[in-house]
């Protein structure tokens, strides 16, 4: 079990299985694309351990309150800790995060977009420590994104 392993486990966190997409959904691109020492993580959403996509779902302020958001956000960051450990094979290759795009299904109005993105960088910070971790950040709001998701976020990391 490689150090980060470790340290998701001793978070009492877990990192999901492949996601489980509905029937039909043909997906065009890879959920990591590694070129050279940089992967780029494709738009994740909250997933449950087996996989499954997370919910509530809808925009945040009205179907989906703010602490369930941030609770989305949480999620997503182990989603795509999933995705990396596919395919990178060991989490520990990951030498520092470079940038998280974080995009909130929120309606027309609503401002805490960073207050809901918080729970992802929290989840990076306390998994890879704030030298790995630390990473640069945009949260923005959207008026629907796929499958009525809450929160969507992509990301790059630098890898070894």
């Amino acid at each position: 079990m490689s150090a980060i392993e470790k340290r998701i486990a001793e978070l009492g966190l877990y990192i999901p299985g492949e996601p489980i997409l509905p029937p039909g959904l043909e997906l065009l691109f890879p959920w990591v694309n590694v070129r050279g020492h940089r992967a780029f993580i494709s738009g994740h959403a909250a997933q449950n351990a087996d996989g499954s996509m997370s919910g509530p779902f809808g925009q945040v302020g009205k179907e989906v309150t703010v602490e369930e958001a941030v609770e989305l956000a949480k999620k997503t960051a182990l989603a795509m800790l999933g995705s990396l450990h596919r395919e990178l094979g060991d989490l520990d290759r990951i030498s520092g995060w470079g940038k998280a795009f974080g995009m909130v299904n929120a309606v027309p109005g609503f401002e805490a977009h960073p207050t809901v993105i918080n729970g992802f960088s929290k989840v990076i910070l306390d998994v890879f420590g704030p030298d790995i971790g630390r990473h640069s950040r945009s949260a923005v709001g959207m008026g629907s994104l796929p499958m009525n998701f809450a929160v969507e976020i992509e990301a790059e990391v630098l890898i070894d």
